[in-house]
């Protein structure tokens, strides 16, 4: 019961924290472009987040299997609310990327997270733990978008503001009422699990159920930003609806993955193996992105989004459950942090591919994510035959 009731703090933190982060998703632009930000710098200012956050996460992680997570993830959640105040009180392009790169910085919200979770996790429920971590994250995600579009009409720095007041709440909250679940004395015993080198980032990907699975999530989400690319330009320039309507639309693909991911029980009861759910809905949204690249009406348009989308809320999940499963409890704020660091990486690099697919056409930006997808199912395939 208690870690029970660990985990719904947890998730309340989550939300607060990746709804933060999702208020000024649609406000960025606009307010970087009174600071000189251009469609370019916009690319580079993004790519500086990720860019620091995939060198600092997997310190983040390996911290909190030395010191401990709760202390890493109020370290991190308060680096996100300064971050945000630094945007609202920014004077110059230079601000801008200073806030981004401190938010990249003490990005291991998530990583660390998740390995709060997995401590008091066990193997037959860990993928259902994770599966609500998600949907919590998830969940800020979608409504964060409409409420920064919202509270922007009241003013530019309106939404910082907020951002950063419901970031200091999830900071409280994490402060005062999150129980620790990896205590410091339990590492000393073995320092050498705990200490990180950067050549990790290499040797994770070589071990061989491990690597397997991280290079697995590194091409779904590559696959994924990539599409989001094309959604929007294909809603634009072909299907010609309006911003409420892409937004609505938009809302129904982030809602359609956090109910699968509330569903993960049920695969869990259904199918014994992590890797064989994997493969599963790795080949249905295989199916579900070429099927999309394939039309140019809204209704199988919309079908295609959805089913990828519900079949792709169970990547994480799976994906984290099947990690945990083979690491060392004393490592695991490590290797899940490196984990996110792929994906950071992911989220970078398929945009900027899906800008050269776009220079071929629309429909080329849905066959370069497929292409992903089918290397992450041939990946797949490895990994259920490695477990």
């Amino acid at each position: 019961m208690k870690g029970d009731k660990n985990l719904w703090v947890l998730v309340f933190v989550c939300i607060i924290n990746s709804l933060g982060f999702g208020i000024i998703v649609p406000i960025l632009y606009s307010y970087g472009k009174t600071f000189g930000v251009t469609g370019e710098t916009l690319g580079v200012l993004t790519a500086s987040f990720s860019i620091a956050q995939f060198f600092a996460t997997p310190v983040l992680g390996s911290l909190s299997d030395k010191w401990g997570r709760k202390p890493l993830l109020v370290i991190n959640l308060a680096g996100t609310c300064i971050s945000f105040i630094l945007f609202a009180e920014a004077r110059s392009m230079i601000m801008l990327f200073a806030a981004r790169i401190l938010d990249g910085l003490t990005g291991g919200n998530v990583s660390v997270a998740q390995a709060m979770v997995s401590d008091t996790a066990r193997p037959d429920n860990r993928a259902r733990r994770f599966g609500i971590l998600s949907s919590a994250f998830g969940f800020g995600f979608v409504i964060g978008p409409a409420i920064g579009g919202l509270l922007n009409r009241y003013g530019m720095q309106v939404p910082f503001y907020f951002a950063a007041g419901i970031s200091l709440i999830g900071t409280l909250c994490s402060l005062f009422f999150l129980k620790e679940t990896n205590p410091p004395d339990k590492t000393k015993k073995d320092p050498e699990k705990t200490k990180f080198s950067f050549t990790a980032l290499v040797t994770t990907l070589k071990r061989p159920i491990i690597g397997t699975a991280v290079f697995t999530g590194f091409m779904l989400t590559m696959a994924q930003f990539t599409m989001i690319i094309g959604f929007q330009t294909f809603s634009v320039d072909v299907l010609q609806i309006n911003p409420t309507q892409i937004g609505i639309l938009y809302a129904g693909f982030g809602v359609s993955g956090i109910i699968m991911q509330l569903c993960v029980p049920l695969f869990t009861k259904w199918f014994s193996s992590k890797s064989m759910i994997l493969l599963l809905s790795t080949f249905l949204c295989l199916v579900a992105m070429f099927v999309t690249g394939l039309t140019n009406q809204f209704i199988p348009f919309v079908i295609g989004i959805c089913i990828y989308g519900l079949f792709n809320g169970l990547r994480n999940p799976m994906l984290n459950a099947i990690i945990a499963d083979h690491i060392d409890h004393k490592e695991q704020g490590k290797i899940l942090g490196i984990n996110q660091s792929y994906a950071s990486i992911g989220q970078t690099l398929g945009p900027v591919t899906a800008g050269f697919a776009a220079l071929l056409s629309v429909h080329a930006i849905f066959f370069l994510s497929s292409c992903y997808i089918l290397a992450a199912l041939l990946l797949s395939i490895r990994l259920k035959k490695k477990e």
